[in-house]
């Protein structure tokens, strides 16, 4: 066939119309120029398959520009059909479609650019350095025609940000089918992927980038909240309806996610510094309103922070500056650091998200796009350095933890294999725990709360306000110390303005807790007291993410490898009918290390939606739920005794018997086994 054919044959396409080439704002975040590895026939197919996009004849015309794009940036973004207009998270109303869900993802699209939001807007990147919506502007107009005509009797498919088209299906099917980043076993490697997303066949849709529900960086707050304070209370001493007032916590990270490091320290009433190298990052913060102080020296840093301990009020602070070297400066002289942790971009630390100790910002990018051999030298020599200063602090009483960002994979494979437990291989973890494995995993997700999250589609404070109230209803405070802490976030979340881009809120629930919001959410919806709401989750949650060095580290059976129940999560939310279902590679800590399932789900006040939830909301956390139980997790198992009970007649969960140790120890007593090391 010739292209005139086919493009007669095509309903929904891009005009034969070549947009003017859009102006770029100064001061706004750029993604750093991407590592290139195409040899000269996959830089044909690179160009080849972006002009599939666009009628043949812009074709000419296009072709040198996306292949200088591509040669200057490492990336095809299609720059041309970037949208002239700002793009942000307008009311519902504003978008056209012919069914609340395709004007609802609509909403949702435009929040993940929204320049208040995203990390690198003109990139298509939400947060996470990689996260993008999709991989160009030709896709991004592309889904908008698609969204605009979608039905309730339609399924839009998407494969790593291409939008393969609209198929029929039924009223209770989901909306909208997303992969991201999804790679054969042999070629699941951050290699052989980087290749395919420069050729435009691939794309990272971190966990809720290329979802469409990130919520800007509110959506981590509450873990990192409930993170330091349940730290507080194992650690430090800190009664169970206590804060941090007194204590220090110091991290680094001021990105999209680990922007919610300083609120977090607000919220608990601790005091916290912050190292970040990039300052556009700490500006973005600090007008914000997300940190408190901006410091540009160490010692000052350390000083202000005592001062505000020893007031007992809370602070937070931003060291603009390399966290090395803060670590450098408590070492030499002997600062007490009692909760330690570190949040910049390790899942890719060789591609901008960690900066080497001695380089500005600036040359960092400068030596990133000109001499990578030698930026990575450099990046592993710090690794190695910020490793053993964190010993050291350790030794002085610290509690350090990963913050589930890859930084001890990342020391491990910058050279320090002491870092790992058996000093060989990562087989056995290493040796600072998780923060899932210490904190979140037992205290939380083992019992099936997580984030769960929703946004008020018509762009109202007051439906948000009508929201909050009321999940604080449904919550009873008294029933565990994490009800209480759960519903003081609520209670106070308007105070401690988190919303950042449209009118969303986070708020860590468990199966039941969920469901029954989410019924509440859709009833209020069906008497008119607020617009519709887009519901989700991260999918950082208790059965959304298989990933054994986060999500699925205090898996101790050995299945934290496997990745069933990301997948079943995705699968079993489709087959109930949520919206929105996605499943993508690599969220959070990096391609092939994990894979991680979640969804979206409007709110339209039907009750079709009704069934939906009830039936889907405590499928995808008692997923979840059951997967730690028979992993052997004990309050997973007490949750699903409990579950199996008040769902009787609904749900049966297979619990698992439990073998004694010294049993185990006796029979296998005479066992002779080699060692053999795995080396991943």
């Amino acid at each position: 066939m010739n292209n005139a054919e086919i493009g007669k044959a095509m309903e929904i396409k891009l005009d034969p119309v070549l947009p003017e080439y859009p102006t770029f704002k100064e001061g706004v975040r750029r993604a750093p120029k991407r590592e290139l590895t195409l040899n000269k026939r996959e830089i044909k197919l690179a160009v080849a398959n972006a002009l599939r996009y666009v009628p043949e004849e812009l074709h000419e015309q296009l072709a040198p520009e996306f292949l200088d794009e591509l040669l200057t940036r490492g990336r095809i973004y299609g720059y041309r059909f970037m949208p002239k207009d700002r793009i942000y998270g307008r009311p519902i109303d504003e978008y056209k479609g012919k069914c609340v869900e395709g004007k609802a993802f609509q909403v949702m699209i435009d929040n993940n650019l929204d320049h208040e939001v995203a990390l690198y807007p003109y990139e298509l990147v939400t947060y996470g350095e990689t996260g993008q919506v999709c991989q160009n502007w030709m896709q991004y107009q592309l889904i908008k025609r698609y969204l605009e005509e979608l039905t309730d009797e339609h399924t839009l498919v998407m494969m790593s940000g291409h939008p393969m088209g609209l198929f029929k299906s039924h009223k209770t099917s989901p909306r909208v089918i997303v992969t991201n980043g999804l790679m054969v076993g042999m070629f699941d490697n951050p290699e052989d992927w980087a290749k395919a997303t420069a050729m435009g066949v691939s794309s990272y849709g971190q966990m809720t980038a290329g979802g469409w529900m990130y919520i800007g960086p509110q959506g981590i707050v509450h873990g990192t909240f409930n993170t330091i304070l349940n730290a507080g209370r194992k650690f430090l001493g800190v009664p169970q309806d206590g804060d941090l007032s007194g204590h220090l916590f110091v991290t680094s990270g001021l990105g999209g996610m680990s922007g919610a490091q300083p609120k977090a320290i607000e919220i608990a009433r601790g005091v916290g510094i912050v190292a970040e190298v990039d300052a556009s990052r700490i500006e973005t913060r600090h007008s914000q309103g997300w940190v408190g102080l901006v410091i540009e020296d160490a010692a000052e840093a350390f000083r202000v922070a005592e001062e505000y301990m020893e007031k007992k009020e809370t602070v937070s602070i931003a060291y603009h500056g390399n966290i090395v070297d803060l670590l450098q400066y408590a070492v030499d002289n002997n600062i007490k650091i009692e909760l330690l942790s570190d949040q910049t971009s390790c899942h890719v630390p060789y591609d901008g998200g960690y900066c080497p100790q001695g380089l500005t910002f600036e040359e960092r990018t400068e030596m990133l796009a000109n001499d990578k051999e030698k930026f990575c030298e450099l990046v592993d020599k710090t690794l190695v350095k910020h490793y053993h200063l964190i010993k050291t602090l350790v030794e002085r009483g610290s509690y350090f933890f990963d913050y589930g960002n890859s930084f001890m994979r990342a020391v491990f494979d910058a050279g320090a294999k002491d870092i790992a437990k058996n000093g060989v291989d990562t087989s056995e973890g290493f040796v600072f725990p998780s923060y899932v494995e210490d904190i979140l995993g037992p205290e939380l997700f083992d019992y099936g709360y997580g984030p769960f999250r929703w946004c008020c589609l018509s762009g109202k404070p007051e439906d948000l306000r009508a929201t909050d109230h009321a999940a604080m209803e449904v919550i009873d405070p008294n029933r565990r110390s994490q009800d209480r802490d759960n519903y003081i976030w609520i209670r106070d979340a308007e105070k401690n303005k988190l919303v950042v881009g449209t009118q969303c809120r986070i708020l860590y629930q468990d199966a039941l807790g969920r469901r029954d919001i989410a019924l509440k959410f859709n009833e209020m919806v069906r008497n008119g007291e607020i617009g519709p709401v887009m519901l989700g989750r991260d999918h950082h949650d208790t059965g959304g993410t298989d990933s054994p060095y986060r999500e699925t580290s205090n898996i101790y059976d050995g299945s934290n490898i496997t990745a069933d129940m990301a997948v079943h999560c995705y699968a079993g939310n489709a087959a109930r009918g949520m919206s929105l279902v996605a499943l993508h590679n690599g969220g959070g800590v990096g391609i092939s290390k994990s894979i991680n399932g979640g969804f979206g789900m409007v709110l339209d006040g039907s009750e079709r939606v009704d069934e939906i939830l009830k039936a889907a909301i405590p499928w995808d956390t008692m997923i979840g739920v059951s997967r730690r139980s028979w992993g052997r997790c004990e309050h997973s198992i007490e949750t699903v005794a409990e579950y199996n009970k008040i769902r009787e007649g609904q749900d049966y969960i297979t619990m698992p018997y439990l073998a004694d140790d010294d049993m185990i120890e006796r029979v296998c007593k005479d066992v002779v086994v080699e060692e053999h090391h795995a080396h991943h």
